[in-house]
């Protein structure tokens, strides 16, 4: 090969202000899309929820599908057919796309190689950012923004519940304090390889709001672009979920003092993970269908997967297991006209057809049944993938025999997805021939691992809730032996709370 074969080909020149978020002139006319391929986050904060998808809701972590590297590179060829004016692909989540580096950079590399012109941005809480600054300006990321809550550590330990770096999970101070010197170090190296940076910072009223100016300082001192105070939005479910969101007029005034020492950004969106469009003008519900196609779930007809829907009662509340549901259970569906679903029996004999998954936001089998409100209910379709059929609500904690009612609510269900289960249900629930299964990882790679379709790259990996969890999560997947890896994940569970591994 000669020189000229070998060299790099010359990337055209880039307009860094068709960026419509860091330059507010420009959101009229350029717009951005979000390519939701990082559901995994390495922190929690008081006041998030990610959600599968919420059709009325526009804020970070919700999104109607996760995509992998190459469906999100097809639906860029189809957003752009769509929608032209489209200046920036980002990644914003679901999650932390830092937090899912694999994905995230192979996702940065094909956009690269197809769409050269485009400016490319991450949003990211900035802990796992530093080891990967390189990566991202070598794949041409542009911009950057860094969601910093606080300049204080004492003040960060009120604000996230956990931060998780690798195997080790922190609390409290300990965690505010180290992610803390990893923003300062995304920022600050960020800056150092030409990437414009802008800091978003949640005003939480009684938390930080008397110190939203301190952290506009320190993202000035570390040279950031551009600073954006974020209005707390309140979530159900969350530790804030009752701190009243900020007023405007409290707002306006943090901005004005914010301003004299950072630019302030004045017209955010609070744009979701899946976000398409102009600012002003969002497509991602026009566009949900594409999405969803892309990712390999098909919408339910009109309602699109996840939208909220009525609610009906599913038999007899009388707990005599009449009906479809029985016990007292209430399901609750899209509404929707639903195409005749591929049943098992097609599959492997099983005449069940459903799977029920215990999930808070829909996207990873990540909640205790002790703890589910309610169960999501998964059919498989012709022709492959899996569509969210409904949600059924459990029997309240003190209803008489609630594992019992449970039981005959899911007596068309092949097996419940679980990340941990106490004995009294597993016994209850199996001698009525529902099969309990403890694990954790992607719904849909878990939905594949017990029809048996045989997921590229789907495994069932154990829930750290206890060795037999494994067990459970080797049978699903129809596996004799656990892997060396899974049984690594067992032995080391550094910390507390949460965990999802992949």
């Amino acid at each position: 090969m000669n020189a000229t074969e070998s060299a790099a080909p010359v990337s055209p020149v880039r307009d860094a202000s068709k960026h419509p978020c860091f330059n507010k002139a420009a959101s009229g006319t350029c717009g951005r899309v979000h390519l939701p391929v990082a559901p995994g986050c390495n922190i929690q904060c008081n006041y998030c929820d990610r959600q599968y998808d919420c059709a009325n809701e526009s804020r970070p972590g919700v999104t109607s599908a996760v995509l992998k590297p190459r469906q999100a590179l097809e639906y860029m060829h189809r957003v752009l057919e769509a929608e032209p004016r489209i200046t920036v692909a980002g990644i914003a989540g679901p999650g932390d796309p830092m937090a899912n580096p694999e994905a995230t950079l192979e996702t940065m590399r094909l956009l690269r190689e197809a769409y050269p012109h485009l400016l490319f941005c991450l949003s990211s809480n900035g802990l796992a950012m530093p080891a990967h600054l390189d990566d991202l300006a070598a794949f041409g990321v542009t911009h950057a923004t860094v969601t910093c809550n606080a300049a204080d550590p004492a003040i960060g330990a009120s604000i996230y519940a956990w931060v998780r770096d690798g195997r080790t999970t922190l609390r409290g101070q300990d965690a505010a304090e180290l992610l803390l010197h990893r923003q300062k170090q995304a920022i600050a190296g960020l800056k150092a390889r030409g990437i414009a940076v802008k800091v978003n910072t949640i005003v939480i009223p009684g938390v930080n709001d008397t110190h939203v100016t301190a952290v506009a300082e320190m993202a000035r001192t570390l040279g950031a672009d551009l600073h954006n105070m974020m209005p707390l939005h309140p979530n159900p479910g969350t530790p804030f979920a009752d701190v009243a969101e900020p007023s405007p007029a409290l707002m306006e005034n943090l901005r004005l003092a914010g301003a004299a020492l950072l630019p302030q950004m004045t017209h955010c969106r609070r744009c979701r993970a899946d976000a398409v469009g102009l600012l002003c003008e969002d497509r991602s519900g026009e566009l949900a269908p594409v999405l969803a196609n892309c990712g390999g779930l098909t919408p339910a007809g009109p309602g699109r997967v996840g939208e909220p829907a009525r609610k009906k009662r599913c038999g007899g509340g009388d707990g005599s297991g009449g009906g479809c549901g029985g016990g007292g259970m209430l399901r609750r569906t899209t509404g929707a006209a639903l195409p005749e679903p591929r049943r098992a029996t097609s599959l492997d004999g099983d005449a069940r057809p459903y799977v029920a998954v215990a999930s808070r936001g829909g996207l990873r089998v990540n909640l205790h049944l002790g703890k589910a409100q309610t169960l999501h209910i998964w059919e498989p379709l012709e022709g492959g993938g899996f569509r969210l059929l409904e949600e059924r609500i459990l029997p309240a904690p003190d209803s008489p025999g609630r594992w019992e009612q449970l039981a005959r609510g899911l007596h068309d269900c092949r097996a419940l997805l679980v990340e941990a289960l106490g004995d009294v249900p597993r016994a209850v629930l199996t001698s009525h021939g529902v099969n309990p299964v403890a694990c954790s990882g992607m719904v849909l790679d878990m939905l594949h691992a017990v029809y048996g379709t045989g997921a590229v790259g789907a495994r069932a990996v154990p829930s750290p809730a206890g060795a037999r969890q494994g067990a459970d999560c080797a049978h699903a997947a129809g596996m004799e032996t656990e892997s060396p890896c899974l049984a690594a994940h067992r032995e080391d569970r550094t910390g507390e709370g949460p965990h999802e591994f992949t």
